[in-house]
């Protein structure tokens, strides 16, 4: 089986953008005493959480950028984990709800919004869902004002956490978990390539552990090229 990263098209005619970000974030933490790190990250969004029945005073909270301290880090968390699926990553940065915001120019059937979120048109969803593809089961509408006549209608898909990053091309550079918060820094060399035992094979399109990047399976690929879906491309990428 080959697996893709997911990557954002920007050659014409896909002219599309969008100036938007997720309605809720887990804000920063104040830096850690013995390595100095907030353990923060970008790019991992769960668009279909929602997280609006939590009192208005905590939705502040998680609507502001922080830093906050660790302690009401840690109480924020208890209250947003009940909402996030099972398996969940939660540390500072990640963001819940649709994603709102502006957007204009021309879009093709698939977007990877910065090559961190899956985005797909209605339609195409359901040729993709009825080609038989796993991992498209959780998908949200965004709540993005585009510019013009007919605008596109997306929805955001939910994407699982699984795998990751072969040893292989862990950087020297990384660093052991942190004694104090257990931050991790740990950097990877280019290009990535894929711990092959530790991806899902029930999954034809999920988020790839620590490293984020959208991969795809060789049957997404195949069907995306098949139903002539535009907007997206795909690079091929190491799996040992």
């Amino acid at each position: 089986m080959k697996f893709y990263v997911v990557e954002e098209d920007i050659s014409p005619p896909y002219t599309g953008d969008i100036d938007g970000t997720h309605k809720w974030a887990l804000p920063g933490r104040e830096l850690c005493p013995t390595c100095h790190a907030g353990g923060g990250i970008g790019g991992l969004n769960y668009p279909c959480v929602d997280l609006s029945a939590l009192p208005a005073r905590e939705l502040e909270t998680l609507s502001g950028p922080g830093p906050i301290a660790r302690a009401e880090f840690e109480r924020l968390l208890d209250l947003v984990r009940p909402f996030a699926p099972p398996g969940a990553w939660l540390v500072s940065g990640v963001g819940f709800g649709a994603l709102s915001g502006k957007g204009s120019g021309h879009f093709g059937q698939l977007v990877a919004f910065y090559s961190t979120d899956l985005l797909v048109r209605g339609e195409a969803l359901v040729k993709l869902r009825e080609a038989g593809l796993n991992g498209l089961e959780h998908a949200c509408p965004i709540h993005v004002r585009f510019r013009g006549k007919s605008p596109p209608e997306f929805l955001e898909v939910q994407l699982e956490l699984h795998g990751h990053p072969h040893r292989d091309c862990v950087s020297p550079k990384s660093k052991p978990p942190c004694p104090t918060c257990g931050y991790e820094d740990i950097r990877y060399l280019t290009p990535i390539i894929l711990e092959a035992a530790s991806l899902p094979e029930h999954l034809d399109v999920f988020r790839l552990g620590k490293h984020l990047d959208i991969i795809a399976s060789e049957r997404f690929v195949e069907a995306v090229k098949r139903l002539e879906l535009g907007g997206a491309k795909f690079r091929e990428v190491e799996a040992r």
